[in-house]
């Protein structure tokens, strides 16, 4: 099967605070944190050789998927310093795949959507890109693929855009030629703006493989929390909440410990929190580890900051 590029290196800093703690792809959704359900979804269509480029906060994903054996993947690792993008990160990691083409996959995207008709559809196409979409059901949103009656991307749109589009669920096949002419181990353009540029060169080269598949948001702190919640629907966990504790459909990462005195409501605890006494509803709660962000209060040790982002 065709190996694959986890991206895994970005800042992820529409995700902020959670991302002052954890990499994005390590968050946990469930009892497994995103990264290992991308693996996992990879070694389920035989993919079994893996690389995730990394840059921030590394030592949250390594920690976790070190070779990949768990998952049944072959991974190793593109370093990058500085983070070089979404087309500099697949121009650094080009020396690492033996085949041509491999699959480039969002660290934040959770989908099933089929990677056997995908790269089968690649394959057939001739196509230097192939990108998953879905429809775009909410353009105010998303920006979205724009794409002829025959597949053929012909460009993009930014959110709010009236035209017709596709929503991209974060799963392609590419050509390593696609980024060859780029600089290696610089900060190089989006795949935004990359992508534009070889549809101009080679009109056609970039398709659209429209799918009904299931895709799952985790860009804001808001949309990690709806997530969460509908997996939880699906794939009911064993509780770890001590006995007595007064606490309804929140998210809690590891090592949380909370006062018997604590109430909560809808919120995310992360790695390490004592949760003090008190009334808590609809609020993200870290150890403040230094400066707090322009949207968090402290708290004793803590910083505080509402799910939805808006400050106090």
């Amino acid at each position: 099967m065709t190996p694959a590029l986890v991206l895994t290196a970005g800042l992820a800093t529409r995700l902020r605070p959670l991302s002052f703690v954890r990499a994005k792809a390590a968050l946990p959704v469930g009892d497994l944190a995103i990264v290992q359900r991308i693996l996992r979804w990879l070694a389920g269509y035989g993919v079994n050789d893996a690389v995730l480029n990394l840059h921030h906060l590394p030592h949250t994903i390594t920690r976790m998927v070190g070779d990949g054996a768990a998952e049944g993947v072959r991974v190793r690792y593109s370093w990058e310093m500085p983070v070089l993008g979404s087309a500099g990160g697949p121009r650094r990691a080009l020396p690492l795949f033996a085949s041509p083409a491999f699959l480039i996959v969002n660290g934040d995207t959770l989908t099933n959507v089929d990677l056997g008709r995908l790269v089968d559809a690649h394959h057939q196409s001739g196509a230097l890109v192939t990108m998953a979409v879905i429809p775009n059901r909410e353009p105010e949103k998303y920006g979205g693929v724009v794409a002829d009656g025959r597949g053929g991307v012909t460009g993009f749109t930014t959110a709010g855009s009236t035209e017709p589009s596709f929503h991209f669920i974060g799963v392609q096949v590419v050509e390593g030629a696609a980024f060859a002419s780029l600089p290696d181990n610089r900060p190089a353009e989006s795949v935004k703006d990359l992508y534009p540029t070889l549809i101009a060169a080679r009109p056609g080269s970039i398709r659209a493989f429209t799918t009904d598949a299931e895709f799952f948001d985790i860009g804001t702190p808001r949309d990690y929390f709806e997530t969460c919640m509908r997996f939880r629907a699906k794939e009911p966990v064993a509780s770890r909440l001590p006995p007595g504790a007064q606490v309804e459909d929140c998210i809690l990462w590891d090592d949380v410990q909370i006062n018997p005195e604590a109430r909560l409501r809808r919120c995310i605890v992360t790695d390490g929190v004592r949760v003090p006494a008190g009334w808590w509803e609809n609020m993200i709660i870290r150890q403040a580890n230094g400066d707090v962000a322009a949207n968090e209060h402290r708290v004793d040790d803590l910083a505080i900051a509402p799910i939805d982002g808006t400050p106090r």
